[in-house]
């Protein structure tokens, strides 16, 4: 039997464990807290995250890094986009096998893609790094509910052995080399969430939703083009599909953060009462940064960014984004 190890016992890296597990693997799951990796090894549940859940018995928990990364065929990263550098060194380095990020984010401060992280403060060889995303709530793949992902690699061999990692007869992994477009397009559409949950917060309707999306899909396919994306990949699951699961879902915590910043609540209330962590908040900046540099027009990004880092009224932003120029599609 396979024998993986999920770094990072959050909901979405606790319910991945579900899938790996369905599967046919054999599970390790890292929790940062000793109490939580115990829950899961003696009772096989998560509550902190996923409810009374129960996890299958091929699952097993561990607060130990060593012990998680000892003898595992691969590795599966789920730690927070913002704290990956940190918990990466002071870990030991990841062991010579396949690695597999499902983080959707960007890292303020250097722009840096999670796959670079990886590899920079994680010691993982760049040839065996790959990224999953797609449309993946995860209490509804909890729910064992159908749903597709796209796994990116270097190479397709790398690609389709991940995949395989991934055979839960629930969850229909699509293969790609399409690294840069795949993780760009993960990481942007959670800002793009917080504008369209502010729009439903604000009381706005469904042609705004659709607006917003609809531009909101452009920023992220020009800003990927321009980092070296492939520009079908931004048409496909990793790309549309994850954009319209996470912006009109309640339960993405991208939107939930949006709506309670819609209805008036500052970003450190509307966080709090989202009470997880909602990436789109840090990799706003990050984006933002990253469209200046390569001279990428994001205005809905920018919206956002002076809205969460700069205490701009939600409303006014969105009047000023209705009111730019004429200009083609």
């Amino acid at each position: 039997m396979t024998r993986l190890s999920i770094l990072g016992a959050g909901s979405w890296g606790t319910t991945f464990a579900q899938v790996l597990a369905d599967g046919g693997a054999d599970v390790t799951l890292w929790a940062r807290r000793e109490e939580v990796a115990r829950e899961i090894r003696e009772e096989h549940r998560n509550r902190a995250y996923t409810g009374e859940r129960e996890l299958p018995p091929t699952v097993t928990g561990t607060s130990s890094i060593r012990e998680a990364l000892d003898g595992a065929d691969g590795i599966i990263v789920a730690v927070p986009a913002q704290s990956m550098r940190g918990t990466l060194e002071q870990w030991p380095a990841l062991p010579p096998v396949p690695v597999l990020s499902l983080t959707k984010g960007i890292e303020r401060g250097t722009d840096a893609r999670i796959s670079e992280i990886l590899v920079d403060a994680g010691g993982a060889d760049r040839e065996r790094v790959g990224v999953l995303s797609g449309p993946n709530l995860s209490a509804e793949i909890a729910e064992r509910r159908p749903c597709a992902s796209v796994v990116a690699a270097e190479s397709e061999e790398l690609a389709s052995v991940l995949a395989t990692w991934c055979e839960a007869p629930y969850l229909r992994a699509y293969t790609s080399t399409d690294v840069v477009g795949v993780e760009i397009a993960g990481a942007v559409k959670n800002v793009i969430a917080i504008a369209v949950g502010a729009a439903s917060g604000l009381g706005h309707g469904h042609n705004t939703t659709a607006s917003l999306i609809t531009r909101g899909l452009a920023e992220i396919t020009r800003l990927g083009v321009a980092l070296g994306g492939r520009r079908e990949t931004f048409a496909g699951l990793a790309g549309m599909g994850d954009l319209v699961a996470t912006c009109s879902s309640p339960l993405s915590r991208n939107h939930r953060l949006g709506l309670a910043l819609g209805r008036g609540l500052d970003v450190r209330a509307a966080a709090a009462e989202v009470g997880q962590t909602a990436e789109g908040v840090a990799t706003a900046r990050a984006v933002a940064d990253l469209a200046t540099r390569l001279g990428v027009d994001m205005p809905i990004t920018a919206a956002v960014v002076d809205v969460v880092d700069h205490g701009a009224r939600i409303d006014e932003v969105t009047t000023a984004l209705l009111a730019r120029g004429v200009r083609p599609e």
